[in-house]
């Protein structure tokens, strides 16, 4: 069977908690008859011998049904048995970007294709059987609770995610926006798990932002991509041509944080930046065929681009990165992106309810499969430790002789705001109180006790938060930004 792909319909990138991209409808894949008669015979016979352990193994599953209906001891949601057996069938792929939506799932998926949601903004995959944050959104709510990609969600509210599905986890998390929603996580590194509080919000689909930065003379354009949504495209287009307008000497594209979107999204976008007749990204189907989405750039940029990328930079955004580093020979800094090389597709079972399965592979412009294995930056850079600090929320007060993870977050933040707390290891020592004291005379209007309350601790986080934020403790950006002042001086 050869198959043949729509490509602008494709979407690539995992369920999304709120936030543009995850699965949606729109491929279309024409079947068409072999030329070689003999390959279509000798396919027969193993066809008919599939067709018939098919509809045995239907006919099982019947059976076993009416079985239960009639004999089960007590009395059973007869809907519910339906729904666990088609769960089941897609469970036994162990693929964690497929899944079976019932109606109420499939509604609440349905709701990331609108302008806004009301959650917690990240993205979360199945990992080892385990809800895991793929990426936090930037700004959102996950990112501000210092929440990071590879964390593992134990509980949502105090409820083991354990034997549940990711849609139902996702479900969960979900809610009004000014509501709380409780995490118990597990990071790698930290001895034991701990709850990280999260107010859900409006998380709004702006998925484009451009600004310039003036540095020795010259003009450094800046395209900061939160997703790959229905009008990135456009809107990444419109800002270049700003951009542009504005004689930008180099350009800045930080995919980091990005967890995908539509596949013909970063295609318009690889149209825009990526050298005509070079391959953007190439799509292999189940037979092993593949085809390539080429660039119709018509004349490469005159001014060098740099990519930035980093472990939350997922799907869509690993194919604008592998593609401006093969295709274009650009460089890329940060950290190896996350590893998401499948694309799925999302079909509608006609009572409300979807099917979302894995359906091919994409490789990269030179053909390589990152799934599992990510984009390697050509500049390796990693943020300071406290760009991954959790954020603060002891539910009692930290005092001297006080030892567990909240201690050794908040010794983390402390030694990032500037006062040394003497260690990091957990323990609340003499030397972490003076710190304490010492960060909250610097800040004002704050109880100078030595101790960590609520209000402390909400300052601190707030403190940390602006920090981050600011583009002078940013070394991945400042690396950058240095390299592409390199490359302007030796032209």
């Amino acid at each position: 069977m050869k198959w043949k792909v729509k490509l602008a319909s494709v979407v690539t990138g995992a369920v999304l908690i709120a936030g543009a991209g995850g699965v949606f409808a729109g491929i279309n894949i024409n079947e068409q008859a072999g030329s070689e008669p003999s390959a279509a015979s000798s396919a027969s016979g193993q066809t008919e011998n599939t067709e018939k352990q098919s509809m045995d193994g239907l006919d099982k599953v019947q059976q076993v049904y009416q079985m239960i209906e009639s004999e089960y001891v007590e009395d059973v949601d007869k809907e519910a048995l339906w729904e666990g057996a088609l769960k089941g069938m897609v469970n036994e792929l162990d693929d964690p970007h497929s899944a079976y939506m019932d109606q109420e799932t499939a509604s609440q998926f349905n709701q990331s294709l609108e302008s806004s949601f009301e959650g917690i903004g990240a993205e979360v995959s199945m990992v080892d059987d385990t809800p895991t944050i793929v990426s936090p959104f930037g700004g959102s709510p996950a990112e501000k609770a210092g929440l990071r990609p590879n964390d593992q969600i134990l509980e949502v509210n105090g409820e083991s995610t354990e034997g549940s599905t990711l849609n139902e986890t996702v479900l969960k998390i979900r809610g009004e926006k000014g509501s709380t929603v409780t995490l118990t996580i597990q990071r790698q590194g930290a001895s034991e798990p701990f709850e990280v509080d999260v107010v859900r919000d409006e998380i709004p689909i702006e998925t484009v932002t451009s600004d310039t930065i003036e540095q020795n003379g010259r003009t450094i354009g800046l395209l900061e991509l939160t997703s790959f949504s229905e009008n990135t495209a456009s809107e990444f287009e419109k800002q270049l041509t700003n951009l542009e307008e504005q004689d930008i000497d180099g350009l800045l594209i930080d995919v980091r944080g990005n967890p995908g979107g539509y596949l013909n999204s970063v295609q318009s976008i690889g149209d825009l930046v990526i050298p005509g007749g070079e391959p953007i990204v190439q799509i292999e189907d189940p037979n092993g065929e593949t085809t390539r989405s080429i660039s119709a750039l018509e004349e490469k940029k005159d001014y060098p681009i740099v990519g930035l990328i980093d472990e939350g930079s997922v799907s869509a955004s690993e194919i604008l990165a592998a593609a401006l580093k093969e295709a274009g020979g650009y460089d890329l800094v940060g950290q190896t992106t996350y590893g998401k090389g499948t694309v799925q597709q999302s079909m509608k079972l006609g009572d409300g309810s979807r099917l979302k399965l894995s359906m091919f592979k994409w490789l990269t412009s030179d053909g390589n499969w990152i799934n599992e294995e990510g984009v390697k930056p050509t500049v390796e850079v990693e943020q300071p430790e406290y760009f991954y600090s959790a954020a603060l929320s002891p539910e009692e007060e930290l005092t001297i002789e006080t030892n567990g993870e909240q201690v050794k977050t908040a010794q983390t933040m402390l030694q990032a705001l500037g006062h040394n707390p003497g260690r990091t290891d957990g323990y609340f020592d003499e030397q972490t109180s003076e710190a304490v004291r010492s960060y909250q005379e610097s800040a004002g209007e704050l109880p100078v006790t030595g101790t960590i309350d609520e209000e402390t601790a909400g300052r601190m986080n707030q403190d940390l938060m602006e920090k981050v934020q600011n583009r002078e403790n940013d070394r991945q950006f400042n690396e950058a930004l240095d390299l592409m002042n390199d490359k302007l001086t030796n032209q």
